[in-house]
């Protein structure tokens, strides 16, 4: 009787239900703009962990079992929402605190700027039908060194 009962309660934990879900709406992209100072316009924007098109069928095994990087975008989604909705002044701080200390961590590791760059971020919605989306938030600019060393 114990395999049946033991398979029975694990079954919902290796075929998901997606009832969950209410209706599918946009999703918000995060996109950064390096500016050479404070008072600097963003000229080019760049997505944040863009999608790839296509993956490897390796590459697609192998992260079925580590993949921290979708699990970071994971948690920067949760950020958007979060700054999207502006629950309270501290959950938007928060909020925009960590995405900006996120990308700029990501571009320092990466080596993609300058310690003396400004940072800024935007969120966009997008959906399927819609590539550019709407832009729902935009920060300030903010040094990326004042960003790394705090």
């Amino acid at each position: 009787m114990f395999p049946i009962t033991g398979l029975r309660l694990l079954l919902p934990a290796i075929v998901p239900s997606w009832r969950f879900f209410d209706a599918v709406s946009a999703s918000p992209r995060l996109d950064y703009a390096l500016l050479p100072g404070e008072n600097a316009m963003a000229q080019q924007w760049h997505a944040f962990r863009p999608r790839p098109a296509v993956l490897p069928v390796g590459t697609m095994l192998r992260r079925l079992f580590w993949n921290p990087d979708w699990n970071e975008s994971l948690f920067l989604v949760s950020l958007s929402e979060r700054l999207m909705h502006a629950a309270s002044p501290e959950a938007v701080a928060h909020s925009q605190r960590e995405l900006l200390l996120r990308v700029a961590r990501h571009l320092d590791r990466d080596g993609l700027a300058y310690r003396g760059d400004c940072l800024q971020i935007r969120l966009r919605l997008v959906t399927r039908e819609e590539r550019e989306g709407e832009i729902i938030y935009l920060s300030a600019p903010c040094p990326i060194n004042g960003l790394l060393e705090a």
